[in-house]
């Protein structure tokens, strides 16, 4: 017995004399890291810095002014990354997209015999990936859009049960590289949304681990919930014609009590007006939208976030890099590319206009032979521009106007202090170009280096 007594007396010494050691320890020194260039675009204001210099500690950034303001201020033994002439920006956040998602173009036969030819096919394949596999799958998409430059994604659906969520959380506790993730989980449908005539002795199983169907309102309050289960950040609702407005009102008001923002994919003009009725907090798409029903959002303070996937021929280029197709196929495509183009330049000039807030999104969820994901979702950007919208209304489409729309503006969005370390650079000027924003050649994430093609550090 005196032997224990003796034994944890000197645990117990030992342990304080850990524990004031602990205490007495000095903290650790603060990582500071000081990024100059050519100029400083502020998407947010238009206004440039030149030359600039933003000094980070910790993961944050802590000043934003001209190098020398900042060089008299700096600490000694900082690390100095010179990125020359460059222009910095804000990490580009890419606002609807879909990582766990990598559709390849089947062939023509398979597109004209199956309802959502082009898209079901692939979506089929990935619902039937083991969940593991799926997921690694994205964790290679995720750190493609990160090397382009693409900090933030939210990512929108098609991602099995949980699977986008688990990336998020994994790449959160720094397992593997990639963005910050919003993870919607499942989205929410109708039936008969996306996928059709299954066989019936599968069907459900296969439809559970992608949607949440829907078919009146308390079904529409327990899919949030299910979704709130999993941790999401975000709901997001594919609102056809099918769907009802006293289901979306149930999605809309359940969701705001579990404070989650509501991103309600629609097309029509009534399947906008009845998200907007419901109070959704974006409209994903929403190509139908009428002037009357912009002046509503802009009033409500509700987001349009663009998506222009299509634009300017895109599909068309991913089938022909993916497969051959009939002289009659590839002239309907044209066809469908000129129409799509004349209309979306229409809705991009209305959109701008109309003094609504908006954002962008890629909407990728395809594979683009040639190309890595980021590759393929930073050539949509510029689309909008070609669609006549101002460089600096882009610039904010996927830097501070997207921040907003995501609850995020005061982590992400602009170079300034408090605000997550988070900078892409091109070599030239997006404003004169905008295809600088697929020549991405730095891209630093919460103070870490993911890329640097400009300079020595």
């Amino acid at each position: 017995m005196r032997q224990m007594t003796n034994l944890f007396t000197l645990l117990a010494a030992l342990f304080f004399a850990l524990s004031s050691t602990a205490q007495l320890a000095p903290p650790s020194p603060a990582h500071v890291t000081l990024v100059k260039a050519g100029r400083l675009l502020d998407p947010r204001t238009g206004n440039v810095l030149s030359p600039a210099a933003v000094l980070i500690e910790n993961g944050k950034i802590k000043e934003v002014n001209s190098l020398a303001q900042i060089q008299g201020k700096a600490p000694a033994g900082l690390e100095t990354i010179d990125l020359g002439s460059a222009t910095l920006l804000p990490g580009l956040i890419d606002s609807h997209t879909h990582l766990l998602l990598d559709v390849m173009v089947p062939a023509e036969a398979e597109i004209n015999r199956r309802y959502n030819g082009e898209f079901v096919p692939g979506l089929l394949l990935a619902i039937t990936m083991a969940p593991s596999q799926r997921v690694l799958l994205g964790a290679q998409l995720a750190r493609e859009d990160l090397e382009s430059g693409f900090t933030t994604v939210r990512n929108l659906g098609h991602s099995g049960i949980d699977g986008d969520v688990s990336l998020r959380d994994a790449i959160n506790a720094g397992r593997v590289p990639g963005p910050r993730i919003l993870a919607a989980g499942r989205k929410l449908t109708s039936p008969a949304s996306y996928i059709q005539s299954l066989n019936p002795a599968l069907a459900a199983p296969i439809v559970q681990q992608e949607f949440l169907q829907i078919a009146n309102p308390e079904q529409a309050r327990q899919a949030v919930r299910e979704n709130t289960f999993y941790n999401v950040d975000v709901i997001k609702v594919a609102a056809e014609d099918d769907i009802t407005p006293p289901e979306m009102t149930a999605i809309v008001d359940e969701a705001h009590r579990q404070h989650l923002k509501v991103a309600v994919h629609a097309f029509s003009p009534s399947s906008i007006q009845m998200a907007i009725d419901a109070g959704a907090d974006s409209i994903e798409h929403g190509n139908g939208v009428t002037d009357e029903q912009l002046k509503i959002m802009r009033e409500k303070g509700i987001f349009l976030d663009l998506t222009p996937t299509w634009y300017d021929g895109f599909f068309s280029k991913v089938v022909e890099a993916s497969i051959v197709t009939s002289p009659s196929y590839r002239a309907a495509n044209a066809r469908g590319d000129e129409r799509g183009q004349k209309r979306y330049d229409a809705l991009v000039q209305r959109i701008v206009k109309s003094g609504v807030k908006f954002a962008a999104g890629s909407d990728m969820c395809w594979f683009y032979p040639g190309k890595t994901r980021g590759q393929a979702s930073a050539s949509r950007f510029p689309a909008l521009h070609e669609a006549g919208m101002p460089s600096l209304e882009v610039l904010r489409a996927i830097t501070s106007n997207a921040a907003e729309m995501l609850g995020w503006q005061d982590r992400i969005g602009a170079v300034e202090p408090g605000k997550f370390a988070d900078l892409v650079a091109v070599s030239g000027d997006p404003i004169a170009d905008m295809r600088e924003l697929e020549r991405v050649r730095f891209v630093m994430k919460n103070g870490q280096v993911v890329r640097n093609e400009l300079s020595s550090r």
